[in-house]
């Protein structure tokens, strides 16, 4: 990976113009097709729920009720009475039912109607039932209700009210604020003081902004296939920004740091890209498998929005390794910016000082991070869930108007009223069952009043619409569609209908009780996935159960915060929460999965730097405690500050959609910030390095046999560092085309060769005899890694370029194949510079003379074609056949290798 992006990184530098006219195309193709887009929905539905399924049927057999509801309530001044302009009410209510895509509208003032006049005669609630969900409903529909209800507002006395409501209006459309521009610039002025120039500051916030546009428009151009809620472009655009920012801002600090030192731009660039852009795809990849792991919840909005988040991330993530340098290679030698006044030796800066203080107390530190968001956690415990209405709008909106007009004249119960419904096809008494249901309903607990039970024209579907004593997000509205639920079987024995619970607010219920039943499967999933990706990374058990911990630690104490915000009220005025009450539902699962990504970030640049460290200062030491925390404190001075901006920004990217931020996303956004900025700060920077101090030389222990069964990551690009620092060997002046030093397989038995030295140069032959030849071959190919020595084929090291060489050197395994001559021939074919080949000793006489003709027909084609061929062979059994088939083939005397080895590889498999 690392030797990939080091070499995408020095041709995006050499390229800039492609790469940003490419990255544009892109943005303009999205763009033309997100005008095409068909908007965002705001309706919510989970398949396989009771809810959702009565919904389906009564779009079946009572569409009247069915689709989305709208309502408004008309109040006069106290010691006036409602019916005195029953007049006016009923004659609008005659122009409501002519509107496009209304289906019924009820009359409080019915003869069959209860419940829609308040107890006192001052309000009346007008409902109107409308064709399909609130997206379904044209704009015209709800203008012209706006001024029909306008217009009845005017006839009543002064100090009335006629305020529109129900679901139809119940969630609103976010949208970008002033505050959010107040985020980018913080963004921008921490970007200023982290690199000291404005030129380089602006190439973060450049590629994010970028990322965030292309990722907008795939996001619009989605609406065209599937439904998208409106929160979804906002989340995304919310990750978006801050690891767009965060991704470039590790590359083009790193990029800054070796330039500064004395490094050619352009070859910073590549080395940026390959080593901080290894850790950037490693994290960026952690963040998507988290938000595709939305989807353990079976919700279908929710998977949606996680693939939409992931895909911005995706986006942010390509473009960092691939635009950041692009950009980088416009302002080439400028990066350096303006140094400071007075370098201070890194001993003496404030994250040194720091980092001392830390690992001086370890103990103390320790429990008093641990204990503090022990604390904070603490109002977590009361965190409710709900899906959003009407009530936590704001107070401006004529929707939240309503509801709250509606709670203080009826109730709030009749802002979530509940249906229930069933099929009565076998009932000779339709109108009576519903009549003795609704009895049986008014019984029950929390039920404040059943305004109509009726069956539907064919007689076949009744239903009973049942307005609860409490809010739709009160857990007692909950309570009490379990209550209706449990009734199933004795009202299926008594009356003969198979009930179902439905209605906007038992879906909402239904959708939280699912969300909340998903976060534990989720948290187990992200959890584990962490614990596993640090394993592969540090090669450690201490250092991932640490980080998995501090994770957790992080989750609970936002949870907590916005617990005591959204739920106790604290701070709730300043951060202009309109309503105190449950937080949306998706909240924790998303929270979860974007924080884990993000809490990796800071993870792998703080405690890769210590391990680079460690790994260095016991390269020739036996590994001790002094050693351990020395690197501590130097990995984490080293890091320390690209960290501090990264957790600035993002903290400021999130925290700058509270204040002015859209009902759903202003918990998720509070929780980000407040997560951000404890797992940085109080978690990795401080938590971190006391842990590590305590553990010491421990903290790296890893049992073998897992060190085996677990793949290598280079997340911060060592075989980038190891490729620059052999570019000159064997020799500066050297044209070998293989060559190899002290060379070693070994496995968890034995050792498959070791010690091999050589080096072929052009149209040379490398013969390998003895018990490990085919092993040397595979690894000449690229097919089997060395685990010690030096080796380079072609100019590529490996195993840094082990794909490359795979791609580019011929491999004829004879005694594997069914057709050894035409094995042969393939692997001469493409115009390959080098061919191993394995298996000639196993040929029949007239096979090897078959096999020399092939050989040397290869070599002349070569010759033809201006390159050479370069050959490695494997002696065998019969090494003297072997050299005798090269002979003939007219190859020179051959380089000879002899192998002693413990064991035969004859087994090994390419």
């Amino acid at each position: 990976m690392s030797t990939l992006l080091y070499s995408l990184g020095r041709w995006s530098y050499r390229h800039p113009w492609r790469v940003l006219i490419a990255w544009l195309l892109v943005l303009g193709i999205a763009g033309g097709g997100a005008m095409l887009n068909k908007g965002t929905d705001n309706s919510f539905s989970i398949p396989g729920t009771e809810s959702q399924a009565g919904l389906e049927q009564l779009s079946r057999t009572f569409p009247q009720v069915s689709g989305t509801n709208a309502q408004f309530i008309a109040a006069v001044p106290d010691g006036s009475d409602i019916e005195t302009y029953k007049p006016q009410i009923e004659a609008t209510i005659a122009e409501l039912e002519k509107l496009d895509g209304v289906l019924a509208v009820t009359d409080p003032f019915g003869e069959t109607v209860d419940g829609l006049i308040a107890d006192d005669g001052s309000a009346a609630i007008v409902q109107l039932q409308f064709d399909g969900q609130a997206t379904d409903v044209p704009q015209q529909t709800k203008d012209d209700l706006t001024s029909i209800t306008a217009d009845l507002r005017t006839e009543l006395p002064d100090g009335s009210d006629v305020l529109l409501g129900g679901d139809l209006f119940a969630v609103s459309i976010p949208a970008i604020s002033i505050t959010e521009g107040v985020g980018l610039l913080i963004a921008l002025l921490v970007l200023i003081v982290t690199f000291r120039s404005f030129v380089v500051a602006g190439l973060p916030l450049l590629t994010a902004i970028l990322g965030v546009g292309i990722s907008m428009a795939a996001i619009f151009i989605a609406t065209l296939f599937t439904s998208i809620s409106s929160t979804t472009p906002l989340l995304a655009l919310m990750l978006g920004l801050a690891v767009g920012i965060d991704y470039s801002l590790f590359i083009v600090s790193r990029h800054q740091d070796q330039v500064r030192a004395g490094a050619d731009p352009e070859e910073s660039a590549a080395q940026a890209t390959g080593t901080a852009g290894s850790a950037v795809v490693f994290a960026g990849i952690t963040v998507l498998i988290a938000l595709i792991g939305l989807g353990f919840a079976g919700v279908p909005f929710l998977t949606t929005m996680g693939i939409a988040a992931s895909g911005a991330v995706l986006i942010g993530m390509c473009l960092a390794i691939t635009m950041t340098p692009a950009l980088l290679g416009f302002v080439k030698g400028k990066v350096a910016g303006r140094p400071p006044r007075k370098p201070r030796p890194r001993s003496r800066t404030f994250s040194a000082r720091w980092v001392r203080l830390v690992t001086r107390h370890p103990v103390i530190t320790t429990v008093a991070v641990v204990v503090g968001l022990g604390v904070v956690a603490i109002p977590s415990g009361s965190l409710a869930l709900a899906l959003p209405n009407a009530g936590v709008l704001p107070h401006s909106s004529e929707a939240r108007q309503s509801y709250d007009l509606v709670a203080e004249k009826f109730g709030p119960g009749f802002n979530g009223p509940l249906i229930v419904t069933g099929t009565i096809v076998t009932s000779t008494d339709p109108l009576g069952l519903m009549e003795d249901l609704a009895d049986e309903i008014r019984d029950l607990p929390g039920v404040k009043a059943v305004p109509l039970a009726t069956p539907n024209m064919t007689a076949d579907t009744g239903i009973v619409q049942v307005i609860p004593t409490t809010a739709p997000d009160d857990p007692v509205t909950a309570d009490l569609v379990r209550e209706l639920r449990s009734h199933h079987d004795e009202w299926k024995d008594t009356y003969g209908i198979d009930v179902s619970v439905t209605g906007f607010t038992a879906v909402a219920i239904d959708i939280s009780d699912k969300l909340g039943a998903a976060l534990l499967p989720f948290g187990v999933f992200v959890v584990g996935l962490s614990f596993i990706l640090l394993m592969i990374v540090f090669r450690s058990i201490w250092v991932p159960l640490k980080a998995t911990v501090g994770y957790l630690l992080s989750v609970l104490a936002a949870f907590g915060v916005v617990s005591a915000v959204f739920e106790w009220g604290w701070l709730a005025d300043a951060l202009h929460v309109a309503k105190v009450g449950p937080v949306i539902s998706f909240m924790p699962i998303v929270l979860m999965g974007v924080l884990f990504g993000l809490a990796m970030d800071y993870e792998v640049f703080l405690v890769s730097r210590m391990r680079e460290d460690f790994v260095h200062a016991t390269r020739f030491r036996r590994a001790d405690r002094a050693i351990a925390i020395a690197s501590v404190r130097s990995g984490f001075s080293a890091s320390a500050r690209v960290v501090t901006a990264a957790a600035l920004i993002m903290f400021a990217v999130f925290v700058a959609f509270v204040p002015e931020g859209d009902s759903s996303i202003k918990p998720i956004a509070l929780g980000l910030a407040v997560g951000i900025a404890v797992d940085a700060f109080l978690i990795r920077m401080t938590l971190t390095p006391a842990i590590m101090a305590l553990l010491g030389d421990k903290a790296w222990w890893f049992p073998r046999w897992l060190d085996r069964l677990l793949p290598h990551f280079d997340i911060e690009g060592e075989a980038v560092v190891r490729e620059k620092e052999l570019e000159q060997w064997p020799s500066p002046d050297s044209t070998a085309v293989i060559a190899a030093q002290d060379l070693a397989v070994r496995d968890e038995d034995a050792e498959l060769y070791s010690g091999v030295s050589f080096q072929v140069e052009a149209d040379d032959t490398l013969l390998v005899s003895g018990a490990g030849d085919r092993a040397v071959l595979l690894t000449i190919a690229g097919r089997l890694a060395p685990t010690d020595g030096i080796v380079k084929v072609l100019g590529r090291l490996l195993p840094a370029r082990g794909s490359w060489v795979r791609s580019n050197v011929g491999v004829a395994l004879l005694a594997d194949a069914a057709d050894p001559l035409r094995a042969l021939r393939t692997a001469f074919s493409g115009g390959t510079r080098l061919v191993v080949i394995d298996g000639l000793d196993a040929l029949s006489a007239a096979a090897r003379e078959q096999a020399a003709a092939t050989i040397r027909d290869a070599g002349l084609r070569a010759a033809r074609a201006g390159h050479s061929l370069t050959l490695a062979a494997s002696g065998g059994q019969y090494p003297a056949a072997v050299a005798d088939v090269l002979l003939r083939a007219d190859r020179s005397r051959p380089v000879t290798v002899e192998l002693a080895s413990v064991r035969s590889t004859r087994e090994v498999i390419a």
